[in-house]
């Protein structure tokens, strides 16, 4: 792997990887056997970007299981927070036990591999609100018009990952992308700037379909983005190189003053490290 050109200042947080190990096992509707890339294996890339904290994110092949993830959560202590995929027969017990070992948020993954269905929803929504989580959402962002009063009226804020997903990447005017805007400005919705290559047609190295829509998400709510590498980039026979990865922030952000919010800020406020 090779080091980044952008010098992260301190407190770069990282905000949407994975850990995967073998000896957990998978759920039966994973649509993927993922690779084996425990928590040593991050914590080299981890030091080669220069980030300092991390917020892992349950696999869905794990499913309701959390132990991987909350093992490694556990290690990291204070320089980490998570987020979970919750039964929604969990008692409340379980969410202030998740609670304190550093979940900040329900996982929500509308494509094929997602354990939650959205009819769950603003009850699950509800349910976490008293414990300060947020939901995290993954979906096709073709889609996001549809679910616009939903999201809108969720009692928690919400986090869409992969700048917003559009799996055929759109123009900036697109309804979809127009409703990622709008919720946006209401202040409640923030977004990941992450994984281009999963959508992008033009590829590398600089991704330009899905660039375009991260600079516009740049400039319209600077003060609602986050970074985060996606790594160890499950399912992908090309692997991407995390570093350069960091680097479109360069082109996706203009000054230090909106790399530094987006990198350190803004992930201590969502959060709350």
């Amino acid at each position: 792997m090779t080091r980044p050109k952008l010098a992260a200042p301190p407190g770069a947080c990282d905000c949407h990887m994975h850990v995967y190990e073998d000896r957990y096992p998978l759920v039966p509707q994973a649509v993927f056997k993922p690779p084996h890339a425990p928590l040593e294996d991050y914590l080299a890339v981890q030091k080669t970007l220069g980030l300092s904290r991390v917020v892992l994110v349950q696999p869905n092949g794990y499913g309701f299981d959390n132990r991987c993830m909350l093992e490694a959560l556990a290690r990291l202590s204070e320089s980490a927070r998570a987020i979970a995929i919750v039964d929604p027969d969990a008692t409340d017990a379980e969410l202030d036990r998740l609670t304190r070992a550093g979940i900040r948020g329900i996982r929500y993954h509308l494509l094929p591999g997602g354990m939650l269905p959205l009819e769950t929803l603003e009850t699950m929504a509800a349910r976490v609100a008293g414990f300060g989580w947020h939901v995290q959402m993954q979906l096709d962002g073709r889609d996001l018009a549809q679910y616009e009063k939903v999201f809108a009226r969720l009692p928690v804020p919400l986090v869409i990952d992969h700048n917003g997903k559009f799996l055929e990447p759109v123009a900036t005017d697109h309804p979809g992308f127009q409703t990622l805007l709008r919720l946006l400005d209401a202040g409640n919705t923030w977004v990941k700037l992450s994984a281009p290559y999963e959508t992008s047609k033009t590829g590398p190295p600089h991704y330009d379909d899905v660039s375009r829509l991260a600079r516009s998400l740049v400039a319209s709510a600077p003060e609602r983005c986050v970074w985060a590498s996606n790594w160890p980039h499950p399912g992908r026979s090309v692997v991407p190189d995390t570093a350069s990865l960091l680097d479109l922030l360069v082109e996706w952000a203009d000054d230090d003053a909106t790399r530094h919010r987006i990198l350190v800020d803004n992930p201590a406020r969502l959060y709350g490290f």
